[in-house]
């Protein structure tokens, strides 16, 4: 509806809380000038509903709040991928996860330091595919997975900071190092 619109500041009021399948994707993507996120108030999302919504939005700082607790397939795939200016990520109280929902959320957020909490115990394949990947100084993630699919991180954090904090679940015993699982270097803490 706005993709492209290089001129764009504040995105209009999106008042809806049932949404349909892919009704916002890539609303608002590369929208360089946009500063002001909408409130997105759904807490039940759809398959792709989400998905790139701010690709490229490079002026956008601070994302919107994010209630949702069910989220779909790639409902939030891409979302704020490339926002070069974002330095506070969302929230995010889903409680069970779906394939691909979170999948480069974040990528190229290189402003961003610290990840939302990640408080799901059980990661369903691809959830978190590439979700930090090039987010060059981010130094902090706190996740309580206890148990996750080979794939579920996936590249999520590929080019992160070279030292920060990992923030783990004590009973999870199957994190690997690197850019699959904790990053090289890190500090880890168990919870």
């Amino acid at each position: 509806m706005f993709s492209g619109c290089k001129s764009l500041k504040i995105a209009p009021e999106l008042p809806a809380t049932r949404l349909g399948e892919s009704c916002y994707r890539a609303m608002f993507n590369n929208c360089t000038a946009l500063t002001t996120a909408p409130k997105l108030p759904a807490t039940t999302l759809k398959r792709m509903c989400y998905e790139a919504m701010f690709y490229h939005c490079t002026a956008l700082t601070t994302a919107p709040e994010l209630p949702a607790t069910t989220v779909a397939y790639k409902c939030y795939a891409q979302m704020f991928q490339n926002c070069t200016s974002l330095k506070n990520a969302p929230a995010l109280p889903a409680t069970k996860l779906a394939d691909f929902c979170y999948y480069r959320m974040f990528s190229g957020c290189i402003s961003l330091e610290k990840a939302p909490e990640l408080l799901v115990e059980t990661l369903p394949q691809n959830c978190y595919y590439y979700m930090f990947n090039g987010c060059s100084k981010l130094n902090y993630i706190k996740c309580l997975a206890t148990s996750k699919q080979s794939s579920s991180t996936s590249y999520w954090v590929t080019g992160v900071a070279s030292s920060g904090t990992f923030v783990k679940a004590s009973s999870m015993k199957n994190w690997s190092t690197g850019q699959h699982g904790i990053p090289d270097g890190w500090t880890v803490v168990n919870q």
